[in-house]
């Protein structure tokens, strides 16, 4: 699934290309992209309208319209948005493979320049909508936490969404009501980084445990950024092509192989669901907390008669 860096990769590359072009036509080949509102609602919504700008937010694209309207996308699993040379119609879409065939075309917007922004999704779980002026905010504010690379995410932060939880720190990283756009990847190599087990409950997190994974995942997100994404199924950037943070990997999907810090076998287990690569030596296992017992209040001395 396309994460922080994967989507920021993507709206860095089309804001450039597609900022101040007029939207001339959307067409939606498979109206489970926009549901529940219906195509017609889309096209009514967004032809004839301007893009003022490409921005993210966590695993959200978001193309701010001239009339205050914003086009949301969620790439899901396997969604890829890619910006092509050709109107609708076109016979060649794009140099890229099998995920970004026409066969996989679940919506495009032609430019006025004569390019085109084309969804493809091979899993059909990637969605959009249409989001009038002032409703952007409240939709994400009940779905998303801080942006991790915004600098709300520090220690205190941390501990306070953490405190009390029992659920193990690879779930509590999925959960973007706590942190937006960390995903299974760089939750694993942000773990790492922090020499936490993803096993360890997130209420366990101590103030340096704290620092540590904070460091963790921005770093680790970074690096991603840098390397233009992970390109291990179906993601392409805007252009087609390939990340290379795969490469970098330090433990996600290297089950078996030596851990570059201290030499151990990395080890697969499942958290929630998800496969999760950890090395049992130096990732440290914390435990949580004891509750603090009351103290008994002392009982009133017997009045004396």
């Amino acid at each position: 699934m396309p994460e922080l860096p994967e989507v920021e990769t993507v709206c860095r590359q089309l804001e450039p290309e597609v900022r101040g072009r007029r939207i001339e036509r959307i067409e939606i080949h498979d109206p489970r992209w926009s549901r529940p509102a219906t195509p017609e609602v889309i096209s009514r919504g967004v032809e004839g309208r301007t893009i003022e700008a490409i921005g993210r937010r966590g695993k959200y694209i978001l193309i701010a319209l001239d009339d205050g309207s914003t086009l949301l996308m969620h790439l899901r699993m396997t969604g890829n948005l890619v910006i092509g040379s050709e109107r609708l119609g076109g016979e060649r879409i794009y140099e890229a493979e099998m995920s970004t065939e026409e066969r996989h075309l679940r919506a495009e917007l032609a430019l006025d320049d004569g390019r085109s922004l084309r969804f493809t999704d091979p899993r059909r779980f990637g969605h959009a909508a249409l989001l009038g002026p002032g409703d952007l905010e409240p939709y994400l504010g009940e779905r998303l936490g801080v942006e991790p690379l915004s600098g709300d995410l520090t220690p205190a932060y941390m501990l306070e969404v953490a405190a009390g939880r029992t659920a193990p720190l690879k779930s509590f990283l999925l959960d973007q009501k706590h942190i937006a756009g960390i995903g299974n990847i760089y939750a694993d190599e942000a773990l790492h980084r922090a020499r936490l087990h993803p096993l360890s409950p997130a209420g366990s997190l101590r103030a340096e445990h704290a620092e540590d994974l904070c460091e963790g995942i921005a770093d680790a997100l970074e690096l991603g950024i840098r390397n233009g994404g992970s390109s291990i199924d179906d993601y392409r950037d805007a252009r087609g092509d390939e990340g290379s943070m795969q490469d970098e990997f330090l433990v996600h999907t290297r089950e078996g192989e030596d851990c570059p810090r201290c030499g151990e076998r990395i080890s697969r287990i499942v958290v929630g669901g998800r496969s999760t690569y950890f090395c049992p030596s130096c990732q440290i296992r914390l435990r949580r907390r004891p509750r603090r017992r009351r103290r008994p209040r002392p009982r009133p001395e017997a009045k004396r008669r």
